[in-house]
């Protein structure tokens, strides 16, 4: 007990602007303390209790925290004024604590207390919150999910107390969603909910996207809820897993939107759109800018298939560690969730192809075969040049290596790339990511040289078409960039596409040179 009463006095001393050494024995100080805390912070009030539970300010801020917590008046009143079976500091912990203290562990009747608070909750009316089992869980209807208790079933299964583990993360969630209720009006709308949302999560609780060195390497740890609530560091998926699990705590319908590699979250009603960044404090970014030479849409996925892209990212680092069998058992678990996905399907059919299931490899591949990602402008290659024995299992591990921000990283891939086309020079995936390789050296004439040949191969890559009117604008060759300007820009329309990026080149194209005739699409310009 006095350890955490100097932890609390430590906390107070960097939130206020007066020293309250002699608190307990000046009632003036004491007061002026009180009168200093946040009026809607419940871990605030529970800390000040926690110090001075023996004064009158001590037990009015017990009462204050327990009305925040919406305990009711005729409930609070039988109660002496502290906290049955409650261990306060650990209470507090489990939203406050240091991201490198050891986790908090709640006894099973402070979880019971804590439950009974949070009853009211809105995701309590899903049946999801109440299931036990992942059994459970595949026979709901994706509006009975609840999200955070699907992800910590498949999340703790391993735990030797799984269920315990299970109630002790989903009381952090709950005190959150409480905290954030503490600070709405009876009738908040949900711009008012998201910006409450927002201010807890990236203001008060500091969460944050994690270095590139670090999720580069660990990304599941920085997917999976119980580490991102522990670490308060989250990939996208990660803080966007949190993010929805407070909005079904708080009947908040957010829509869930995923450029390629890539998730954000969308408040929709009528024409008003608000797009949350969470890799950005929740701003509000305009659609476009996740739109791309490639992404001519946004797709809209549901909670079922977050729990299947949480396996996904999971999925990524095993591959990374070349452990392919664990890859497929990963994303079997995936398409659970997301049968009907056509990434998950051409990933867990290049592992089938990695162990040597082939049959079964090839018998996936063939059911996404000649596929065009309904957000892409540009045809899915990897599948049928794989198909078409115009490359190999091997030539595509080729192009899931790992490239850090390191030089070394970029000519090792480089080399093994150059050795694939070698041996398999129709393979676009290695041609296009051998191009890049040059461009990210700065050796634009070798990027050049590569983009030609794919082109020679496949004239209809809207991307490759936009990189060649680039290179031959930077050698001042304006003819071929306008045509290949002009060619992306046909395959862009021809999908309903209109890119922003080719707009942006346009303008800088017409400052330095007239456009030329529209003949020009027609006409041998490699001559």
């Amino acid at each position: 007990m006095k350890d955490s009463k100097v932890r609390y006095k430590i906390l107070f001393l960097s939130l206020f602007f007066f020293s309250f050494c002699r608190a307990e024995e000046d009632p003036r100080t004491l007061a002026t303390l009180y009168n200093s805390l946040d009026p809607l912070s419940i871990s605030q009030y529970l800390a000040f209790y926690e110090l001075y539970s023996e004064t009158e300010s001590g037990k009015e801020a017990l009462a204050r925290a327990w009305e925040l917590l919406h305990i009711q008046e005729k409930e609070l009143r039988p109660l002496p004024l502290i906290l049955p079976n409650i261990d306060i500091p650990a209470m507090i912990s489990l939203i406050t604590k240091e991201t490198t203290a050891p986790p908090v562990s709640l006894q099973d009747g402070e979880l019971k207390v804590l439950e009974s608070i949070a009853s009211n909750l809105a995701n309590r009316k899903l049946k999801g919150s109440s299931i036990w089992s992942i059994e459970e869980l595949n026979q709901l209807t994706t509006d009975q999910i609840d999200l955070a208790r699907a992800l910590l079933l498949h999340q703790c299964e391993k735990e030797p107390d799984s269920k315990r583990m299970i109630r002790q993360h989903e009381a952090s969630l709950d005190l959150m969603a409480l905290q954030i209720v503490a600070r709405l009006s009876p009738n908040a709308s949900a711009e008012e909910k998201i910006r409450s949302i927002n201010r807890f999560i990236f203001q008060e609780m500091q969460f944050r996207f994690p270095p590139h060195s670090l999720y580069a390497k660990d990304i599941d740890l920085y997917t999976f809820l119980p580490s991102v609530l522990d670490s308060r560091q989250g990939v996208c998926l990660g803080v966007s897993i949190l993010y929805l699990s407070l909005a079904q705590r708080l009947d908040l319908s957010l829509e869930i939107i995923t450029p390629p590699g890539h998730i954000f979250l969308r408040y929709h009603t009528g024409e008003k759109y608000i797009n949350i960044e969470t890799t950005a404090r929740g701003i509000n970014l305009p659609s476009e800018i996740y739109l791309g030479i490639n992404t001519r849409s946004l797709d809209q996925r549901t909670v079922r298939e977050v729990i299947g892209m949480a396996f996904i990212n999971q999925a990524s680092v095993a591959w990374g560690h070349e452990d392919y069998k664990a890859t497929i058992s990963l994303y079997e678990k995936a398409a659970i969730y997301m049968p009907d996905d056509p990434l998950t399907k051409m990933l867990l059919g290049f592992n089938y192809l990695f162990v040597g299931e082939t049959k079964r490899g090839r018998a996936l591949l063939n059911q996404i075969k000649n596929l065009t990602f309904e957000a892409a402008v540009s045809k899915e290659t990897m599948i049928d040049d794989l198909l078409d024995g115009k490359c190999d299992a091997d030539a595509i591990k080729t192009i899931f290596l790992h490239v850090d921000e390191t030089r070394e990283s970029v000519v090792k891939k480089q080399e093994k790339l150059q050795r694939v086309v070698e041996k398999f020079p129709s393979f676009r995936a290695g041609l296009l990511q051998l191009a890049t390789s040059w461009l990210q050296l700065g050796r634009g004439y070798e990027g050049l040289e590569v983009l030609k040949r794919y082109h020679a191969i496949d004239p209809d890559d809207c991307t490759v078409s936009y990189y060649l009117s680039i290179l031959h604008g930077q050698r001042h060759d304006h003819n071929l960039s306008w045509y290949f300007l002009q060619r992306a820009e046909m395959l862009s329309q021809a999908r309903n596409h209109s890119p922003k990026a080719l707009k942006a080149l346009r303008d800088q194209l017409r400052r330095i040179c007239p456009e030329p005739e529209k003949v020009c699409l027609t006409e041998n310009l490699f001559r």
